[in-house]
C-alpha cells in the first residue's frame, strides 16, 4: 500500500522529537557541537541517550543520515540498558527522530511505521485521547537539547525544565537542567543586558540533589564569584578538583574561575588538562586565549616588555582563536579577540580584516554586532591613532536602537572622545553636531538641540545640522 506523504507529514509535525523543537543550524558551529556531544558521551554516560539522540539530528544536518540511523540504534541501546523497564516511555524521541530520517530518506513505509509505534505507545502512556503527550522525560529532553543550541534558546530551555518540574519537583537532572538554564540566561544578562533573575537559589538546590556532580558545583562557585564570596567560591573548586580530576567539563568551569580570580598560570595549568582530555573543545581554546591575552596586558604594563615572552604569547593565543573561529564560525566575541590580539602583536592589516570580515556578516546579531563596533572603535582610536573612524564606529554601534551592553560601551566611549575634543577647544562644527547625533540617537532631544544650533553658530551653511534640528524641534 503506497502511503499519501501529505497525511505522513501531518503525523510528522505532531511528533515531539528534534525536528519539531526548532532547532536551526544557523545558531551553532555543526563541527563545535558534534565534538562537544562525543566528548560528552565518552565522560557522562547517564546522557548518552539523550546525547545519541541530538547526535542523530546533527548527523542529518550535516547530511549524513546513515550515521543518524547509526546513532539511533545507539540510542536504542542506552536505552535497553539503563531503562529496560520503562522501553517505550524512554523510546518516544528516538522514534520520532527515526521517523523523520525516513522520512528524508524518502523511506516512507519505514517512517510510518515509526510514526505508529509512538502513536501507540502514546496511547497506552497517556490518558487523553489525543496521544499528544506531555511527558516530564520528553520536556527535559527538550531542555537539554535546546542548551545545546545556544543562547537563542535558553528561555525556551528553562521552560521546558519548569514543566518537567511541575510533575516531577525533586528529580534530580529536572532540577540540574533548570539551573543551568538559569545559570546561563544570567551569564547572557551579564554579557548583553538584558533583564537578570539570580540562579542563586536554583544552583544550591541542584547540589544538594546532586551531591556527586561537580559541573553544578563548579556554576555554583562562579555565581558565589560574581557575588563577590571569592572564598567560599574557591571551596567549592578545590573540592570539585579532588572529587573530579579528570573530567573536562568540570575543569573548564574551574579554570574560568581562577582566570576571573587572576590566577591565570593556574588556569592555563588547568585547560591544558582538559585540552589533553577533549582535545577538540572549542571553549577550551577560546578560554586559553582569553588568558593569554591577559598575560599580555600584564606584560605590557611592566617597565620592561620582554619582547619575545609577548611575541610568543600572541602567536599561541592567535593559534588558538583561529581554531575557534574555523570550529565554529558563529561564535561571534572570538572574532573580537582576534582582532584585538592582532592589534597587540601590531599586526594591524590582519586586525582590520579580521573587524571587516565579521561585520559584514548578515547572520551577526545586533548584540554582538554593538559590542564588535566598540572593540573596532577602540582599535581605530588607540591603535590607528584616528579619532574621526573610530566615531563612526561608535555610531555605527549607536545606530541599532535596541539597548544592551555593548551599546552602552560604545555611547560612552564616543561622548567622552567628543566631550574632550570640545573641552580642549580642539572641537569644530563637526564634533559639536556629531555629539548633537549622539544625544539625538539616545533619546536626548534638549541636549541635541543645544549640539545642533551650537554646531550652526559655527558652520551657519551646514543644511545637514539645520534639517536635523527642524526635524528634532518638531518632533517634541
Amino acid at each position: 500500500s503506497t502511503i499519501s506523504k501529505d497525511s505522513l507529514k501531518t503525523s510528522l509535525l505532531q511528533l515531539e522529537c528534534h525536528f519539531t523543537w526548532s532547532l536551526l543550524q544557523e545558531h551553532v558551529g555543526l563541527e563545535a557541537l558534534e565534538e562537544t556531544i562525543l566528548d560528552h558521551i565518552k565522560y557522562v554516560v547517564e546522557y548518552n541517550i539523550i546525547d545519541y539522540n541530538i547526535l542523530s539530528y546533527v548527523c542529518h544536518l550535516r547530511d549524513s543520515n546513515e550515521e543518524a540511523l547509526r546513532n539511533l540504534r545507539k540510542a536504542e541501546e542506552a536505552i535497553q540498558k539503563h531503562h529496560p523497564g520503562e522501553v517505550a516511555k524512554r523510546s518516544l524521541v528516538t522514534w520520532g527522530n527515526y521517523a523523520w530520517i525516513y522520512y528524508h530518506m524518502q523511506r516512507y513505509e519505514e517512517a510510518q511505521a515509526y510514526v505508529s509505534k509512538v502513536e501507540n505507545s502514546c496511547k497506552k502512556l497517556s490518558s487523553t485521547a489525543h496521544g499528544k503527550i506531555q511527558l516530564p522525560e520528553v520536556y527535559a529532553e527538550k531542555g537539554w537539547a535546546l542548551l545545546r543550541f545556544g543562547r537563542n534558546y535558553f528561555e525556551m530551555a528553562k521552560n521546558c525544565f519548569e514543566n518537567a518540574l511541575e510533575s516531577d519537583p525533586d528529580n534530580p537532572d529536572y532540577n540540574f537542567g533548570y539551573a543551568i538554564a538559569m545559570y546561563r540566561l544570567e551569564d547572557c544578562a551579564e554579557k548583553y543586558g538584558g533583564e537578570r533573575t539570580s540562579c542563586l537559589e536554583a544552583l544550591k538546590r541542584a547540589v544538594q540533589l546532586n551531591p556527586t556532580d561537580t559541573t553544578i558545583l563548579a556554576l555554583l562557585a562562579l555565581k558565589l564569584q560574581r557575588l563577590k564570596r571569592d572564598d567560599e567560591g574557591e571551596r567549592y573548586i578545590e573540592e570539585g578538583l579532588q572529587k573530579t580530576p579528570d573530567f573536562p567539563v568540570f575543569l573548564r568551569h574551574a579554570a574560568n574561575f581562577y582566570r576571573k580570580k587572576r590566577k591565570v598560570n593556574k588556569a592555563v595549568e588547568i585547560l591544558n588538562k582538559a585540552l589533553a582530555l577533549t582535545p577538540n573543545s572549542v571553549v577550551l581554546h577560546h578560554q586559553l586565549a582569553l588568558c593569554y591575552k591577559f598575560k599580555i596586558l600584564q606584560l605590557k604594563k611592566g617597565r620592561y616588555t620582554p619582547q619575545q615572552e609577548v611575541e610568543n604569547l600572541i602567536q599561541l593565543a592567535i593559534f588558538h582563536l583561529k581554531i575557534v573561529i574555523d570550529k565554529k564560525p558563529v561564535f561571534f566575541s572570538a572574532y573580537g579577540d582576534l582582532g584585538n590580539i592582532y592589534a597587540l602583536g601590531e599586526r594591524y592589516e590582519e586586525a582590520e580584516e579580521i573587524f571587516q570580515q565579521v561585520l559584514q556578516r548578515n547572520d551577526l546579531p545586533y548584540d554582538d554586532k554593538q559590542v564588535l563596533y566598540f572593540h573596532y572603535g577602540n582599535f581605530q582610536h588607540f591603535h590607528m591613532k584616528s579619532e574621526s573612524k573610530a566615531i563612526k564606529c561608535y555610531i555605527e554601534g549607536l545606530k541599532m536602537e535596541k539597548d544592551s551592553f555593548g551599546r552602552k560601551r560604545c555611547s560612552e566611549a564616543v561622548e567622552t572622545l567628543l566631550e574632550q575634543k570640545i573641552n580642549s577647544g580642539l572641537g569644530d562644527a563637526t564634533d559639536i553636531g556629531t555629539l548633537g547625533l549622539v544625544h539625538n540617537l539616545n533619546g536626548k532631544k534638549q541636549e541635541a538641540i543645544e549640539c545642533y544650533k551650537k554646531a550652526i553658530a559655527l558652520d551657519p551653511n551646514n543644511e545637514e545640522y539645520q534639517n536635523a534640528l527642524v526635524e528634532l524641534q518638531l518632533s517634541i
